[in-house]
């Protein structure tokens, strides 16, 4: 019986420690939470790990203490007796050697190799801190800095070639300082490498290093153009089809900042009321453009004076920013604009509307029924979601305590971007409100109309891979006054190979767009630790 039960024994220890199935286990205790377990080996030859001949010849045994994984929640150290043999060739540098468990240990190693393992994994999934609390629990307690040496020290996948389709997309380091590029396995959305920047020279170095790229998705950027028409010239290029679809968009936008007077037309008829007695006093109307003398309205009327007589002595964007100190982006926002006027639609009036217009009726309703407390009214408000202060509700119903019938909240017209969105969305998602508006919109302007056709078709071009129609769609919108839109066609012309291969191929950039969000999350995870090399290799190395 206690045969059986030791063959018991055995094959269950094989089963729960396998790495253990070399080794004699002497003796298993306990001493607080950790379980330590007194192994010996029994080896009677063993090779040299320089030369590989093999001895028998035993020079002396010594105890090694490892680190193995947790048991049952509880910290284990195996101490485990080894023995140093002597190296019979006479030719090798090493006198002595000692033996190694496959399976179990490693040269120096403080840890066995199941540890080592489980160590890593969490280095790579958590990084320092999180991941050393986890520790405590799956494995020997470590703390963060043994967790990113671990994640530092392990080997990178050796890469020869290059993938069939490969993704390109930048990440910031830094953002707006130093940025990198991330190189992504389309077929299998596995990252390949990391690059310490995003310009054309290193991506064309290693495109000419790992040669077999067909086909390389990426966006609208020159520099990821310019390195893989170099790196590898016989490489599809393929623009990302949401980068296509979001530089339509802005163009549809900046159409519609230029029709935007064609936007109060859409405000419904209110029903005229008869004038109360007294007669209340009419709300100021807002200024127009033309008439503002404000402090922003002069500088931005000096400014486009400024840089359009720059232009017109051919001086670039780039060198009127620097030389006026502007952003680039505000330069050829002054550039784009005919007169200043349309620049001050967007800038501040004064104007602005009320965050009690929301509960506008609430508060004629209550103020009718007789309650006309403003700080009943503000906590009643609050119950609905409103998070201004009491004063505003006082100045609010101030005019409905000197009899004054209050002003009621006047309609505003859609904004261009809630315009826009309706030239972008599929027809068949517009609520039957969005619908009429649209309609109204388009018959108001030849060129919205126009507008609206040319976005369904590339929509249609789009959705379907139509990359062939691609040529006949850029003639028809040059045949139409929409200058907003020939721009977009001016960058699609600089672009079109690639622009239409992204129209026609099944192939884009969202699994780089996915690891570029999970960088970001690595990032943020890492706490200011995420420098080039580690996150580099937790990019690379993690599952």
């Amino acid at each position: 019986m206690a045969t059986i039960c030791g063959v018991l024994i055995s094959e269950m220890v094989r089963a729960l420690f396998p790495h253990l199935a070399r080794v004699c286990i002497d003796q298993v205790s306990r001493a607080g939470r950790t379980v330590r377990i007194r192994a010996s080996t029994g080896t009677v030859e063993a090779a040299c790990p320089d030369c590989g001949d093999r001895s028998r010849r035993r020079h002396s045994h010594y105890e090694r203490r490892l680190s193995d994984t947790a048991a049952g929640g509880q910290e284990l150290l195996i101490h485990l007796r080894v023995h140093r043999f002597f190296c019979r060739n006479t030719a090798c540098v090493r006198a002595t050697f000692a033996e190694q468990i496959p399976g179990l240990t490693v040269r120096y190693g403080r840890r066995s190799i199941p540890a080592g393992k489980v160590l890593a994994a969490i280095a790579l999934a958590l990084g320092g801190r999180a991941g050393a609390r986890l520790t405590q629990r799956l494995a020997a307690s470590v703390s963060r800095m043994t967790l990113i040496r671990l994640s530092r020290g392990l080997p990178e996948p050796p890469l020869l070639a290059g993938p069939r389709v490969l993704g390109v997309d930048d990440f910031a380091y830094r953002r707006g300082h130093s940025y990198g590029t991330i190189l992504i396995d389309i077929s299998t959305s596995t990252v390949v490498d990391v690059l310490p920047d995003r310009t054309a020279d290193t991506l064309a170095a290693w495109l000419h290093a790992h040669p077999g790229v067909e086909i390389v998705c990426r966006d609208r950027a020159s520099a990821y153009a310019e390195g893989t028409a170099r790196g590898a010239p016989q490489a599809i290029q393929v623009a990302d089809r949401w980068h296509i679809w979001r530089n339509l968009g802005e163009a549809v936008e900046r159409t519609l900042t230029r029709h935007r007077h064609h936007l109060p037309s859409l405000i419904p008829t209110l029903v005229t009321q008869p004038t109360p007695s007294p007669p209340p006093q009419a709300p100021t109307p807002p200024r127009s453009p033309a008439d503002r003398d404000d402090r922003i309205a002069v500088r931005t009327r000096e400014r486009h004076s400024v840089v359009h007589a720059l232009l017109k002595q051919g001086h670039g964007v780039r060198e009127i920013a620097r030389q006026l100190n502007l952003g680039r982006n505000t330069v050829r926002r002054f550039a784009r604009a005919d007169n200043p006027e349309d620049l001050l639609v967007h800038t501040g009036t004064g104007q602005r509307p009320k965050a009690l217009d929301a509960y506008d009726g609430y508060l004629r309703k209550r103020w009718a029924e007789g309650c006309t407390n403003a700080e009943v009214l503000c906590r009643e408000l609050r119950n609905l979601g409103y998070r201004g202060s009491s004063t505003a509700v006082r100045q609010y119903v101030r005019p409905w305590r000197a009899r004054l019938p209050p002003t009621p909240a006047s309609p505003r017209p859609p904004t261009v971007r809630q315009a826009t969105g309706w030239f972008l969305r599929n027809p068949a998602r517009l609520e039957p409100g969005e619908q009429r508006q649209l309609d109204t919109l388009t018959a108001l302007s030849p060129q919205l109309a126009a507008l609206r056709g040319h976005v369904r078709q590339f929509a249609e071009m789009m959705m379907n891979r139509r990359g062939r129609d691609l040529e006949a769609w850029i003639n028809a919108v040059l045949r139409d006054d929409l200058p907003d839109l020939h721009s977009f066609v001016t960058g699609l012309r600089r672009d079109q190979d690639a622009v239409t291969a992204g129209l026609t191929l099944p192939y884009s950039s969202g699994p780089v767009e996915g690891h570029v969000n999970r960088t970001k999350m690595l990032k943020r995870q890492m706490y200011g630790r995420a420098n080039p090399d580690l996150l580099r290799k937790r990019l690379l190395l993690a599952d």
